[in-house]
């Protein structure tokens, strides 16, 4: 049983999907910081608001706090704030991963279109004969 584990996971397939999990889970901090502190402040100057995560539209009459955690503690909210971040990451998150494919798959045809390596010429039977006769002159002699 321990040594049905161990050829498992020594598997290609398993390793590769560990790492890309591992990579994935890395590039979407790198992706979530991009939203959150470049491009979110960039995207809110334009709208008039430095800060998305605030947005809120309250369903109850009773909330009239300003800040998103306060008017939670009052009642119920719409975030649509934090919910416009998350689609922003998601689209540049998308966009990223098609550049990336897109790349991919070009370099793949570059590969596919390279010309193969010409095979060199056979070597007429008399020649290969006489070359044969050669180096056997050459070791005795």
């Amino acid at each position: 049983m321990i040594q049905e584990f161990k050829s498992f996971i020594a598997r290609g397939n398993v390793v590769d999907l560990a790492v890309g999990v591992m990579i994935g889970g890395a590039f979407g901090a790198i992706v979530t910081s991009l939203v959150n502190d470049i491009i979110t402040p960039i995207v809110s100057l334009v709208a008039g608001s430095v800060d998305f995560s605030n947005y809120f539209i309250p369903l109850s009459s009773k909330v009239t706090a300003t800040t998103l955690a306060a008017a939670k503690e009052q009642g119920a909210v719409i975030a649509y704030g934090s919910f416009l971040t998350i689609v922003i990451n998601f689209l540049i998150l998308a966009w990223i991963i098609f550049l990336m494919v897109k790349g991919i798959a070009r370099l793949q045809r570059e590969e596919q279109a390279a010309p193969a390596p010409a095979e060199p010429a056979p070597v007429p039977a008399d020649v290969q004969l006489l070359t044969e006769i050669r180096d056997l002159l050459k070791t005795k002699g």
